[in-house]
């Protein structure tokens, strides 16, 4: 089995601990990263080889966001999706046992979902547009993984009230079609919500606000693992899942890794 988890870390060195603990305990064979808050020569390369992950692609960036993909097997070099109008590390792209790997922290968005008022909300729904026509130029039939913080919760029980949340940035009916759009373009299997259909509760994501996050319950789902149709039979029965204990380790990001098995 090949494993790939995405994680939204929250800070590369500051939690390097946990991710070392989490590599030692679920053995991913790729680790997709979001949030590293470091640029690329500030990366703790030397601390990922010592868990096995030796081979990297980092897109860093001074202080905010930056991702990148650790491996266990050698990585080649994918199409490079750039679809931030602002230049940020947000994609990071790879290669690894023939599996195009596109790894994105999309913009979170701002306050205010409202294009011409928010900088931020526009540059988020600008974001997914690019993204969604460099996936309608592609074949569909190619295995391609797309992993993330992707910061919409696409469904109704992906957040813990629907009612209240279809009016914050996340979950408001213009991300949701936005989103799903994207997934309709690509043809894409959302692994984890066909592992869990509906009604059950599923979320990645919790605030630091909350003193304990599992009674407060509110959570988001908001980071993804895509398949495409040329992948998706692949994915093991049963594989894919949230690591919400994680989310309960000392000083944990605010996200929990996410994974999925792919018989390759």
């Amino acid at each position: 089995m090949f494993r790939v988890v995405t994680w939204n870390i929250n800070s590369v060195r500051l939690r390097i601990d946990q991710v070392a603990r989490f590599v030692a305990e679920r053995r991913p064979d790729v680790l997709c990263l979001q949030e590293i808050k470091c640029r690329e020569g500030e990366f703790p390369a030397d601390a990922f080889r010592e868990m096995g992950l030796p081979y990297l692609r980092v897109a860093g960036q001074k202080g905010w966001h930056g991702v990148a993909i650790a491996s266990r097997l050698p990585i080649l070099d994918a199409p490079k999706l750039d679809v931030c109008r602002e230049g940020h590390a947000r994609c990071v792209s790879a290669v690894v046992s023939g599996v195009e790997i596109q790894n994105f922290y999309v913009p979170a968005g701002g306050d205010v979902p409202d294009r011409a008022l928010n900088p931020k909300f526009d540059h988020k729904l600008d974001f997914y547009e690019r993204l969604t026509a460099e996936v309608a130029r592609r074949d569909r039939s190619a295995p391609l993984l797309i992993a993330g913080d992707l910061n919409i919760a696409p469904g109704e029980f992906d957040v813990w009230n629907h009612r209240y949340m279809s009016k914050v940035v996340s979950h408001t009916p213009i991300e949701v079609e936005t989103l799903n759009r994207l997934q309709a373009t690509g043809g894409f299997a959302d692994v984890v919500r066909d592992a869990f259909p509906d009604p059950r509760k599923l979320a990645s994501w919790w605030s630091y606000r909350a003193a304990d996050f599992r009674k407060s319950a509110r959570g988001l789902r908001l980071d993804h693992i895509w398949t495409s149709p040329g992948l998706t039979p692949a994915v093991a029965p049963g594989s894919a899942m949230i690591h919400e204990d994680v989310r309960a380790w000392e000083r944990p990001s605010d996200h929990a890794p996410v994974a999925v098995d792919l018989a390759l």
